[in-house]
């Protein structure tokens, strides 16, 4: 479970923490802004997501929002345009101490699923774009708008294409037009399109179904699916993230579960 203080911080930046068994349930919280992104909350949120990287009663998280109309409209556009007025320096996102928030959960060695309970823009896809299984209904859109504000959708321009065709990334980046939900499927950036009042329940079945599993095989599946899609396939085949499941205690046990016909009492070993 997370720490009283910690669930405490994060909900004081717009974000609500629990746990479902296994499965760390982030949720944020700022419905009056569209879910936007501060720049408080994408701190508070990297700082989340490695937390439940590091914690040993943790094997899945799950990443969603208040409402069912959005999950994210992006960073915080009245928050940039106070600062402007104010003549803060506006800093490009490689260059701001909250930028590793997408990459963060990005590279968490855990599974991310994303219960997108409506639209996610810009940032808000950005962040959707990081997790490793998307799931939304009918009435979500997504895209990166970003060039018709003056922005440069950084993350979404490097990861959009690894996950839909690169033709169709080009064209959603370069015109800023959002799809809906039935394209989205269509074009694999979701993984499932149900009915608004299933989304979460749906990600979390899923979630549950991966905890369920042998939590080292699981981290070794990712790692591999993921660090491996951009290399040849001898190279990708020689990778050896770890710890190896293969020699492993959890191998012994999961093997004898199958044979005595229970369920695997796994401890990570």
């Amino acid at each position: 479970m997370p720490t009283q203080s910690a669930a405490d911080s994060a909900a004081s930046s717009g974000l609500q923490v629990r746990d479902d068994g296994r499965v760390r349930i982030v949720c944020i919280n700022r419905p009056e802004r569209s879910n936007a992104l501060s720049s408080g909350l994408m701190i508070e949120l990297g700082q989340r997501a490695l937390e439940a990287d590091e914690d040993s009663s943790v094997d899945v998280v799950v990443l969603t929002a208040t409402g069912t109309r959005v999950f994210c409209a992006g960073a915080d556009l009245k928050e940039m345009r106070e600062g402007d007025e104010e003549g803060k320096r506006f800093r490009p996102p490689r260059a701001r101490i909250e930028r590793s928030v997408f990459e963060i959960v990005h590279a968490l060695r855990k599974p991310v699923l994303a219960a997108l309970n409506g639209s996610a823009v810009g940032g808000g896809l950005e962040l959707a774009l990081a997790c490793d299984v998307r799931v939304s209904h009918p009435g979500a859109k997504f895209g990166l708008p970003e060039a018709r504000i003056g922005l440069g959708a950084h993350f979404g321009s490097v990861i959009l294409p690894r996950i839909v065709p690169p033709a169709v990334a080009l064209e959603m980046v370069m015109t800023g037009e959002l799809v809906d939900a039935q394209r989205a499927a269509q074009i694999g950036l979701l993984n499932h399109l149900v009915q608004a009042d299933q989304v979460l329940e749906t990600t979390l079945c899923l979630a549950r179904t991966i905890a369920a599993n042998a939590p080292l095989s699981v981290r070794r599946v990712k790692a591999l699916a993921k660090h491996g899609a951009a290399l040849p396939a001898e190279a990708a085949l020689a990778l050896d993230p770890g710890p190896s499941p293969y020699t492993s205690s959890d191998r012994v046990e999961g093997i004898r579960a199958k044979s005595e016909g229970r369920a695997p009492n796994w401890t990570g070993q």
